[in-house]
């Protein structure tokens, strides 16, 4: 060893021996200390680089440059300071990390299902509230009867048409005329600008044929057929489902005539035939009740009703038909109405042959038959209703339209005043081919 090793050897034995310096414990560390800042540490830093390895020789095959046992009082054992270990902090801020973010979680999810509605309108507030274009997918949608603009914006918000019901709802407030909506069922297309669905809506060609006008004086026999072929219900479910006693009509009724109310009508798609029928007579219904129809006068109030309508040349006149009506049944008078010889021998002419109104066999045939026929001949509208409740005051006892045209029509006291106006009615038919069209 160089001279200064063997001094510090020296002094650290009488370190030892004067008791200065204590013998160090195996089982304890020594601090942390300098790795450069001493020849012991520099030296512990190469033993724990260096391997032993196996040489010829006392040493044992130590590098020549290291200590055999060197002077470390250590009684043989590896003495070494050790570093202590770090406390895992790092797994504790883990834990709190996972845990904050737990709560954080669960907090996020329990507000936004106590307010996901206002969050949404949050994140909404600058967002548009109209679409561009004129739409992607065909859709319709229904305007029902009494529906204001602020419905029809919402129908058109449900159903995908534009995005909010308050830019449609604005433009409406915008628009000047104010637009007017026609009941109906209308084809118009999903995400649509709110002009787009409002020029639409304003196009004829866009209302689906959906809605049918029933004309007064029409019968059953001709309003079935209308009504399939605008509601799409076939023909056969709907004459099927025409039976007065599941429609709550009296029970004479024979058929449905009489309570087919004439007006106008809009059906959904989808409508089965009950429901077609049902709209009707509670139309129906509901005129009589308007009225004043009691349930005990209704029926025979619907039969004239029907025999006005159908003979009356105008409605200015049919107050006076139901009186020349009511004034033969006073007096024992058949009506002698060909209207009802026709509509029970199925014919649809004017005038009817002298063995059409000899056919006793024919139930509605007044001329063969003393008082009202045995059932409604057609659907009277409102006028003749009212006519047949309130009949104009008068004496007459004929009546016939003398020019089929006009509708004008000539009343008569006794039987040569009305065989004049038959005359009348004969030379109009034929002045002219045209006139004699009429008279057919």
């Amino acid at each position: 060893m160089t001279r200064r090793e063997a001094r510090e050897r020296e002094a650290r034995l009488a370190a030892q021996q004067t008791g200065e310096i204590g013998v160090q414990n195996p089982a304890e560390t020594v601090p942390d200390a300098d790795p450069h800042g001493s020849f012991w540490a520099g030296l512990n830093a190469e033993e724990a680089v260096e391997e032993p390895t196996q040489t010829s020789g006392g040493d044992h095959g130590r590098p020549p440059h290291a200590w055999a046992s060197l002077d470390y009082p250590t009684d043989g054992k590896d003495a070494r300071p050790t570093r202590p270990k770090r406390k895992r902090r790092w797994l504790t801020v883990t834990i709190v990390t996972v845990v904050i973010l737990g709560l954080l979680g669960g907090g996020a999810v329990f507000v936004w299902n106590a307010f996901q509605p206002q969050v949404q309108k949050l994140l909404a507030m600058n967002e548009p509230n109209d679409y561009t274009g004129s739409g992607t997918t065909p859709v319709t949608i229904t305007i029902h009867d009494g529906d204001t603009g602020s419905s029809v914006a919402d129908t058109l918000a449900k159903a995908g048409v534009v995005k909010t019901s308050d830019a449609f709802y604005t433009l409406l407030l915008h628009t000047k005329p104010d637009p007017v909506f026609q009941p109906g069922v209308y084809k118009v297309k999903k995400q649509m600008s709110a002009k787009s669905a409002l020029a639409a809506l304003q196009d004829p060609k866009n209302k689906l044929e959906r809605t049918i006008t029933i004309t007064e004086g029409e019968t059953e026999a001709q309003i079935l057929p209308e009504l399939a072929k605008i509601t799409g219900v076939s023909l056969a479910d709907l004459q099927a489902a025409a039976k007065p006693a599941d429609f709550g009509l009296p029970a004479q009724a024979k058929n449905l005539d009489g309570f087919l109310f004439p007006a106008t009508y809009t059906f959904d798609p989808g409508v089965d035939a009950k429901a077609v029928i049902t709209t009707l007579v509670n139309r129906a219904n509901q005129a009589f009740d308007d009225d004043g129809v009691t349930a005990a006068e209704r029926w025979n109030t619907v039969i004239l009703a029907s025999i006005v309508q159908k003979e009356a040349g105008s409605d200015a006149d049919m107050g006076k038909v139901a009186r020349v009506f009511t004034n033969r049944i006073a007096q024992g008078m058949r009506l002698q109405s060909d209207a009802t010889v026709a509509y029970g021998a199925g014919v649809k002419t004017v005038f009817t042959t002298d063995a059409e109104r000899n056919d006793a066999n024919n139930p509605y045939n007044t001329y063969a038959h003393d008082g009202l026929p045995v059932g409604p001949i057609s659907n009277p509208g409102d006028a003749a209703i009212k006519a047949a409740l309130q009949p104009t005051p008068g004496s007459w006892l004929y009546f016939v339209t003398i020019n089929l045209k006009t509708g004008e029509t000539a009343f008569s006291t006794t039987q040569a005043e009305h065989d004049a106006a038959v005359a009348q009615l004969q030379a109009w038919c034929n002045a002219s081919a045209a006139n004699d069209a009429y008279c057919q």
